[in-house]
């Protein structure tokens, strides 16, 4: 009896042995080399990260999209009101964007091109001190941007890229100013303890003054913290500000929430809303919106 207990003991102490070194050696298998994909020689669908977006929160992604894969991330309904009654004015404005979309192509492992489409624009004007009440409606400008990531895409706790963009003046009825404009974004990602997820920004744009056609920069930075509520929702709070060099320029600044769900590995459903918290901000902005690669 006592060496078949002996045996038996045996065989579970050998058996657990195997079962910590496959462990083990699962745990340290490395990263599939994805470096030899691209546009045309697309990533398989078994490597794809998990889905990264840009939205629905201000702050950008410093992840990009996989080689050979697409992305499109839009607002499906955006409104906006803002009442301004700084220095005795009394202006109330209201805007409505419909389908606004980011459509993505991934190029390389570490580089995908956007490309930032106002589709449809609708905004009111009622300054009480000079009536009457103006609107406008029609395409609004589009964005080419470049994303590339410096490290962190396929592993790691941080992440960081690189985003060069240029506006080009593609409005209707007078929607946009009408110049040439870009910048440089610059998103971190960091992994924190027990769960939780920060996401850092800082932006430089170069924009046309407001009196004359000269430029002016213009600085942003963001810092956002989400965490997952279920294994599908996600919820996100942020703070924006924005300061520029244009003098009298007011500073921006809001407070940003919202719900992220993820029907699929490859569909995500958003709901937000940004809230102004300085007198040249809006004062709130709801909106809805989706994510979906291909």
């Amino acid at each position: 009896m006592k060496k078949k207990n002996t045996a038996k003991s045996t065989a579970i102490l050998l058996a657990g042995s195997l079962a910590a070194t496959l462990a083990s050696q699962a745990a340290e298998t490395p990263a599939p080399n994805k470096s030899g994909y691209n546009f045309f020689k697309p990533t398989p669908r078994e490597h794809l990260r998990e889905l990264s977006t840009d939205r629905p929160d201000k702050t950008e992604s410093a992840y990009t999209v996989d080689a050979g894969h697409f992305q499109i991330e839009s607002d499906i309904v955006s409104y906006s009101r803002d009442h301004d009654t700084s220095a005795g004015a009394d202006t109330r404005v209201e805007s409505w964007s419909i389908g606004a979309v980011n459509l993505k192509a991934g190029l390389l492992n570490w580089m995908d091109l956007q490309v930032v489409i106002d589709t449809y624009n609708r905004v009111s004007t009622d300054d009480k001190l000079n009536p009457p009440k103006v609107r406008q409606s029609g395409f609004g400008d589009i964005t080419t941007r470049l994303k590339m990531n410096v490290w962190g895409n396929d592993g790691g706790s941080t992440a960081l890229a690189l985003m060069p963009f240029l506006k080009l003046p593609t409005n209707q009825d007078q929607l946009g100013n009408n110049a040439i404009e870009g910048g440089l974004i610059i998103p971190l990602a960091v992994e924190l303890p027990a769960g939780w997820g920060m996401g850092l920004m800082t932006e430089f744009d170069s924009i046309q003054n407001s009196t004359d056609k000269d430029y002016h920069a213009e600085f942003i930075n963001t810092v956002t913290f989400s965490h997952d509520l279920t294994e599908k929702l996600g919820f996100y709070v942020e703070f924006f500000s924005m300061v520029s060099s244009e003098a009298g320029a007011p500073w921006v600044g809001t407070v940003d929430l919202g719900l992220t769900y993820g029907v699929s590995k490859n569909l995500q459903l958003d709901a937000g809303i940004n809230i102004g918290v300085t007198r040249s901000a809006e004062d709130i902005n709801p909106f809805i919106g989706f994510a979906w690669r291909f």
